[in-house]
């Protein structure tokens, strides 16, 4: 389903739309799962620590809105490349993007730490001649991939600019070029030199001759 906050400009397509990695909210369900083991412990007790529980529920709790908004951060989260643009954004109620023009990208990097190359997820940094600069996206899927898809479309972009380029050259070029004169028309003594040379050949009788010689002199 296309992101509703994306205005895709005219004859632009829509290439890569990606959350985050899932390791993006790993830690609130690491939080999470210890919250539940401590709330496990706390009402197994047998002594009346009431307090020990009402801080494990406490701490159940607030792990899980943590969870819920990581979950929706997650969600509303986008790293978006299309064939013009690389476009970030995020938020639900207060929103905010970022986006860099493909031509005017100079460098991408990606790094990945032993353990995020093993579970695909890495960052990228993006070196740009816009207003933006350099800008770091986190926690991106197979990063490497990204990178390469990013380069194709930074090279079909340039090759759509180059051929637009030549199209408007070829058309001033055209419309520099004078339009070649009209030959000039036939003046009535060629023509009638024309028919003579018919009539000598024999395609013209004589009265065929003199009857368009006539013809031809009633036009002057």
């Amino acid at each position: 389903m296309p992101n509703p906050d994306l205005n895709l400009r005219e004859n632009e397509e829509l290439i890569l739309d990606l959350h985050p990695h899932w390791w993006y909210f790993a830690q609130a369900v690491i939080a999470v799962v210890i919250a539940v083991i401590i709330g496990s412990w706390a009402l197994s007790l047998d002594k009346n620590w009431d307090w020990v529980k009402v801080v494990a529920a406490g701490l159940i709790f607030g792990s899980l809105i943590w969870l819920g908004e990581r979950y929706i951060r997650w969600v509303s989260t986008h790293f978006i490349l299309t064939s013009d643009r690389i476009i970030w954004l995020e938020g639900v109620i207060a929103k905010k993007g970022i986006e860099f023009p493909l031509q005017r990208i100079n460098t991408i990097f990606f790094s990945q730490r032993i353990f995020e190359r093993i579970l695909g997820l890495g960052d990228l940094k993006v070196e740009s001649a816009s207003e933006s600069g350099t800008q770091i996206f986190e926690d991106i899927r197979s990063p490497g991939k990204v990178q390469h898809e990013i380069y194709a479309q930074m090279e079909a972009n340039e090759n759509r600019g180059l051929d637009k380029l030549g199209d408007r050259l070829t058309a001033h070029a055209e419309a520099q070029t004078p339009a070649a004169p009209a030959p000039p028309s036939q003046t009535v003594t060629d023509q009638i030199a024309d028919l003579h040379q018919l009539k000598e050949s024999g395609a013209l009788t004589e009265a065929e001759f003199e009857a368009k010689k006539a013809e031809l002199l009633g036009r002057i």
